[in-house]
């Protein structure tokens, strides 16, 4: 229980704060959310990516609004019975609203009884988290059908290029392709800014989240996982490198790695769900920059890179991506409804020495799922071939990002 003199002093200052924010970058993501009263409205992703930066850039439509941070160190006690205390605050010190922007609510115990009752009472809210799982869970029993998703990446090339003022091209794309997408990282460049992320995602998000103990294996799995991006591993793998007690110890930290985006699984697609679930899968990191600042090797593979910099910008409009492993091997498959959709293939750099295995993994995928034409991304590299009435683009990433990424 807080009193209610701290909830308002607490409550002044944020809004202080959060008016006096100037975000010169507006986010893209703001053009797709729709703002529907009587619905809360979901931002998810991992932390420092930009979520309180896109809630500002929400207030500033609104006329009058509530705003409060549950992650302010001064509201670390703040329970369920607090809420009404916070609501009476919010009315003697700002009149009426309809509009709640709630920041990292998922730190409040049963927090969606309050939003919901709200809800009911035709109130409008936009709330953040960093915990996928979490929310997900929350939403699912006492806000189905009340609620709106949307998940926010660190900043796409876009959105780079407008933060440094500078001209999509190749140079542009070299400092994006190894500094990645995080707003405060890009403004500041110091590594320790990713450093503490890392830390602050194993230690707030993870650790004391779930009560682990084993801090050094949880570590050492997750530097390992953000390193090798795009290779396979089993859970049974996990369990024997990292001396753990259990499988069941290594699906669960990977499964917390991912509710924290710190990385994403990827299967290997195959129509048997059961298959699917023991098969080996592949792994991504949440950011290029992120990955190359916490692990001393992730740098030394361009192809990796470019391989986690594609996945990264394809997930952010499918959710249902899988790799394709027969006789050769694509490295993306895209599954929209019940249909495998698109095919991705990516190569640092094609050449004659490696154009067949490439082409035949990405040719064997078309074949498979009947598609008519595939997508080779490369470095720097433009291409087409019309292979057995089969088409295949081949572009430089950092032009299929601006294109809008589609094939």
């Amino acid at each position: 229980m807080i009193l209610k003199e701290t909830l308002s002093n607490i409550v002044k200052a944020q809004r202080k704060d959060i008016l006096l924010a100037n975000d010169s970058i507006e986010r893209e993501k703001l053009k797709e959310i729709k703002t529907e009263k009587s619905f809360a409205i979901i931002l998810s992703g991992v932390r420092r990516c930009g979520k309180s930066t896109l809630l500002r850039q929400m207030i500033q439509k609104s006329k009058n609004f509530y705003y409060f941070n549950f992650e302010d160190p001064s509201a670390v006690s703040f329970e369920l019975a607090d809420f009404e205390i916070l609501n009476q605050v919010f009315h003697e010190e700002y009149g009426e609203s309809d509009h709640y922007f709630f920041d990292e609510v998922q730190n409040v115990e049963k927090w969606e009884l309050f939003v919901r009752a709200m809800l009911d009472k035709g109130k409008y809210f936009v709330i953040t988290g960093s915990n996928a799982s979490l929310l997900s869970r929350e939403l699912g029993t006492r806000l189905t059908g009340r609620h709106l998703n949307y998940e926010l990446f660190p900043f796409s090339f876009i959105e780079f290029l407008k933060l440094k003022n500078k001209k999509p091209n190749i140079d542009s794309f070299q400092e994006y392709f190894t500094k990645g997408g995080f707003p405060q990282y890009l403004k500041i460049e110091r590594s320790e800014s990713l450093q503490d992320l890392f830390t602050d995602i194993l230690n707030r998000d993870i650790s004391i989240r779930h009560k682990i103990r084993n801090l050094k294996s949880l570590k050492e799995m997750a530097v390992s996982l953000i390193t090798n991006v795009g290779k396979e591993f089993s859970y049974n793998s996990l369990k024997k490198t990292f001396n753990l007690g259990s499988v069941n110890s290594a699906i669960s930290f990977v499964s917390f790695f991912e509710d924290s985006y710190m990385l994403f699984t990827v299967p290997k697609f195959d129509y048997a769900i059961k298959k699917q679930i023991i098969n080996p899968k592949k792994v991504y990191s949440i950011d290029n920059g992120f990955s190359v600042v916490n692990s001393a090797s992730f740098s030394e593979d361009k192809g990796k890179m470019l391989e986690n910099m594609a996945f990264l910008n394809l997930r952010k409009r499918h959710k249902e991506i899988f790799y394709f492993q027969e006789n050769g091997e694509c490295d993306f498959v895209i599954k929209e409804g019940t249909k495998i959709t698109q095919a991705v293939q990516v190569c640092y750099n094609l050449t004659e020495q490696n154009k067949e295995r490439e082409l035949n993994g990405l040719l064997e995928a078309l074949n498979k799922f009947e598609l008519k034409e595939g997508l080779i991304l490369t470095y720097n590299q433009e291409d087409k071939f019309e292979i057995k009435g089969k088409s295949v683009k081949v572009i430089p990433l950092w032009k299929w990002l601006i294109s809008g990424s589609k094939l």
